[in-house]
């Protein structure tokens, strides 16, 4: 008997074709398993958007809850002489503020030499001292000495100065036209920071330009200014302490007698941002919820977390805390700030209420939403709750460790399911072949007896005469 290499040779069935209908068909019942797989893998997706969503908001939750933000100052300038930042102990106030001189830097230019490539120093080790306006501790002038290398060229020496971090000096070299002269410019403002003098033309003597010119310096000076009419100096042009709390930064003079207004205030706008920010973050945390919740009607489309249990106890917790204010308060309710809970569960903010509560009543403002001494107000009871809501044990970590521990299960299952469904087509294919060789022996049977019913035949039919 032939073998069979191929299912449905022997017996001229399309088993093969049969064999692939009995795979599909098989193969349909993981369908349910993908169906439910792709399910929940689009929850951890909606469940990870729920968490942005409430972290954003718990972002704007934790400005509202620090106090300092309904204590800040904002400065007020009219004019461009300066600029001023108010810090933590400054006080609301104005004040009138001249600035009669800049504070600058000192300058000195030595005398010339014909190269700025020739060695002028000896050809030891030596010092260029250089002498500032200010004294030491002795009283005396200021001195810093920068060490030179032999035979040091002007280049050199430049090179030397700026090498050196403690030199208080950054040195350049100016060609005018007769000679190379070393030009020190001191690294901070101010009279006593000024640059004074140096022993260079004793380091280089001899080697002097023909024509050497005198040393040229320009003294540093203090910036003068008044504030409320008393005078003030400052070493900088950036001035602290003038005013509490305050920080000048001194950009030119003004006019003789004709003071700028500087007015330290409540900073409104950064409050008004900061409630604006808590509510628009609120909003945007429902139409997540809405979107991802929703259900088309017409075409039964529903949303990934429909009906899920999760959301709604996230939005109950959220609605009682909205809704409990903010306790013994002067200001109880979101109601009394400006802020109205809408029929579709959104938040609407009334600007000329708010408007009139951190120009006139900030304390109360500040008092709702950060609470007084050791009361917490409406923010800090939000945080909690949100903080319990998005922790490491809150029910959106728990939500989303759920469906991925059901993405898990379904995916071993499927993969038994796989195993279960090869282990049954191989036994198909087994049998196939066996009802293929049984019909291939049929055949070759039926086809030796016709044979042999046929040869019968002819011996038993009447000779021909």
């Amino acid at each position: 008997m032939s073998t069979i290499t191929a299912l449905g040779v022997g017996s001229g069935l399309d088993l093969s074709g049969l064999l692939d209908q009995l795979r599909d068909a098989e193969r349909g019942k993981l369908a349910p398993l993908e169906t439910q797989k792709a399910q929940q893998q689009a929850k951890i997706s909606a469940y990870g958007q729920l968490q942005s969503a409430l972290t954003k908001f718990q972002d704007s939750v934790t400005k509202l809850n620090d106090a300092s933000l309904f204590q800040s100052l904002s400065t007020n300038v009219r004019g461009d002489a300066f600029t001023a930042t108010a810090g933590k102990t400054a006080q609301p106030g104005s004040f009138n503020v001249e600035v009669g001189q800049l504070a600058r830097a000192g300058t000195l230019a030595t005398q010339r030499v014909a190269a700025a490539d020739t060695a002028l120093t000896g050809g030891t080790e030596t010092t260029l001292a250089l002498t500032f306006a200010g004294l030491d501790e002795n009283d005396q002038p200021r001195q810093v000495e920068v060490t030179l290398a032999a035979n040091s060229t002007l280049e050199e020496i430049r090179d030397a100065i700026n090498a050196d971090k403690a030199a208080g000096v950054t040195a350049s070299i100016v060609n005018d036209g007769s000679g190379y002269r070393l030009a020190l410019n001191s690294t901070e403002t101010g009279a006593e920071a000024s640059i004074a003098g140096t022993n260079f033309e004793t380091l280089v003597a001899g080697n002097l330009a023909a024509d050497p010119g005198t040393v040229i310096t320009q003294a540093g000076q203090d910036a003068e200014l008044k504030v409320n009419g008393i005078d003030i100096t400052s070493a900088t042009n950036q001035v602290e302490g003038a005013i509490q709390g305050v920080t000048l930064n001194l950009e030119k003079t003004t006019e003789p007698d004709q003071p700028i207004t500087l007015r330290v205030e409540q900073d409104t706008l950064k409050v008004r941002e900061a409630v604006g920010g808590f509510v628009k973050a609120f909003n945007e945390f429902k139409g997540t919820i809405g979107k991802l919740t929703a259900f088309n009607a017409e075409t039964g489309q529903a949303g990934d977390l429909n009906g899920d249990g999760a959301v709604r106890s996230i939005e109950s917790r959220l609605r009682g805390a909205l809704s409990g204010g903010a306790g013994e308060s002067e200001l109880r309710m979101l109601s009394e700030v400006g802020i109205s809970l809408q029929r579709d569960g959104t938040l609407k903010l009334d600007d000329a209420k708010l408007g009139e509560l951190v120009t006139g009543n900030m304390a109360g403002l500040g008092e709702f939403f950060a609470g007084a001494d050791s009361k917490g107000g409406l923010a800090g009871s939000l945080n909690t709750t949100l903080g319990q809501l998005l922790d490491g044990n809150g029910i959106v970590k728990r939500s989303i460790s759920g469906a991925e521990s059901r993405v898990k299960s379904i995916g071993e299952r499927y993969e038994r399911m796989e195993v279960s469904i090869e282990r049954t087509i191989d036994r198909y294919r087994v049998q196939f072949g066996q009802l293929d060789s049984m019909i291939a022996q049929m055949k070759q049977t039926s086809a030796y007896l016709t044979q042999q019913f046929d040869m019968l035949a002819e011996l038993g039919s009447p000779r021909k005469k």
